[in-house]
């Protein structure tokens, strides 16, 4: 019955909807609009829980010197930085281009040189001059509005399936056997196939992070060009950092997992970041002694 009026419903939502471009065309902009807002919002929020205090110019002069020829080279602007006491040893971006704001935490400040702090500053703003987490906060949201949509429309079938199910163990004198029947092992299979659908996604969505943060290393190395002060900041917060799983670790500059959770995993192996920053520094140190000799 319940599955009845459900279609109904969708039935005559169907009648009076617009034209298919058009209603792609809202679903798509509802997405987008709770993305922006909750990007927007979520920042503050952020903020807020992590009782993070704005870094006044005066306490770290040096590190705003740095931090103001970075944004002279790069295309953002100044964002906000603030000192916080995270769960581990970290740094992390959040914001826009124009109007960023960047995380360190207090322990930074005190075991990472000028040099280092550079590197790691310049690979946050590197995050915000490609918008990375603005767009993966978008492409999440409009992933779930059109998943809500579409759980929306099969929820007709979904609950027929669960009723039929239910209806034929109750015949057979056993309710709580209804998902051995065949419609309840229709339902587990559906399940299953949603499921790996959201796994695809999100070891797609992972993928695609974990780029990002190479390519904030190249575009941190070639504007300080020193790729090894990013290196040794990596390689410090691997050492002393022992992060926990919770609401921040996508964000954060280090991560460290085994072989299988990698793939799961928003950044890469920082062993192999390093790596490549290295060779990097060994490359361009190669070709600059070249290019004297010549």
């Amino acid at each position: 019955g319940v599955a009845g009026i459900g279609y109904l419903t969708l039935a005559a939502l169907w009648r009076a909807a617009p034209d298919p471009v058009t209603t792609a065309l809202v679903v798509v902009g509802t997405g987008l609009l709770v993305g922006y807002l909750s990007y927007r919002f979520g920042t503050s929020a952020v903020l807020s829980r992590l009782e993070a205090v704005e870094l006044p110019r005066s306490r770290a002069p040096k590190l705003y010197y740095r931090l103001d020829r970075l944004e002279e080279r790069m295309g953002v602007g100044a964002p906000t930085i603030y000192v916080a006491q995270l769960p581990a040893p970290n740094a992390f971006a959040i914001g826009s281009a124009r109007s960023g704001a960047i995380v360190l935490d207090r322990s930074l400040l005190r075991f990472l040189t000028v040099d280092e702090l550079e590197g790691l500053l310049a690979h946050e703003l590197a995050h915000l001059e490609g918008y990375d987490a603005f767009v993966q906060t978008l492409a999440l949201s409009v992933f779930q509005t059109v998943a809500g949509l579409l759980f929306l429309l099969c929820s007709p079938l979904l609950l027929a399936i669960v009723g039929a199910a239910r209806a034929i163990a109750w015949m057979r004198g056993r309710p709580g056997a209804w998902p051995r029947t065949i419609f309840g092992r229709l339902l587990r299979r559906l399940e299953r196939g949603v499921q790996l659908a959201f796994l695809l996604v999100t070891l797609a969505v992972r993928a695609h992070s974990r780029r990002r943060e190479y390519a904030a290393d190249d575009r941190a190395a070639a504007v300080t060009g020193n790729p090894l002060a990013l290196a040794r900041a990596l390689r410090k917060i691997q050492r002393v950092a022992d992060p926990r799983r919770g609401l921040l670790s996508p964000l954060y500059v280090h991560t460290e997992d085994d072989d299988w959770t990698r793939l799961f995993s928003t950044h890469p192996d920082t062993s192999e970041r390093v790596e490549r920053l290295v060779e990097r520094a060994r490359t361009g140190s190669a070709n600059g002694r070249s290019k004297r000799v010549q």
